[in-house]
């Protein structure tokens, strides 16, 4: 459920002449538990975010000649959801082509390394990695 589709009303309370809450008119509803609204707020929240890509990010794919297609940026911000549910701050995520160091809350790629940059095999600052 989005923000939007939640359909009980917002009501301002209207204070009477002694300080107490005037009684709503309308039949009250039921509304769904705190935790629960927590819950769907943050999965829609999350659900579907853009991962972006920093201007070192994004020097380094075109200068190592690394292109994502769609289904490659799909898989990407995947690995960035698991690596958020598991409590990561800073990844390296590797698919079959390349690597990237991505800051997990947000959601950006740092920056990005081919399979023939991979030699030195040294990544800093990370504290998870995930293999797509």
């Amino acid at each position: 459920m989005r923000v939007d589709q939640f359909d009980s009303q917002v009501r301002l309370l209207e204070i009477a002449g002694r300080g107490k809450v005037a009684p709503s008119p309308e039949k009250k509803t039921a509304q769904p538990p705190r935790a629960e609204f927590q819950q769907t707020l943050t999965a829609e929240l999350t659900k579907s975010a853009p991962v972006n890509f920093s201007k070192h990010a994004s020097a380094r794919l075109f200068s190592r000649g690394i292109e994502l297609d769609r289904e490659q940026l799909a898989k990407l911000s995947g690995a960035v959801d698991k690596a958020a549910a598991k409590g990561a701050r800073e990844a390296l995520i590797l698919d079959d082509s390349a690597a990237y160091v991505v800051s997990i809350e947000n959601r950006t790629v740092i920056s990005a390394f081919s399979r023939d940059n991979l030699r030195e095999g040294v990544f800093t600052s990370i504290d998870s990695a995930v293999i797509i």
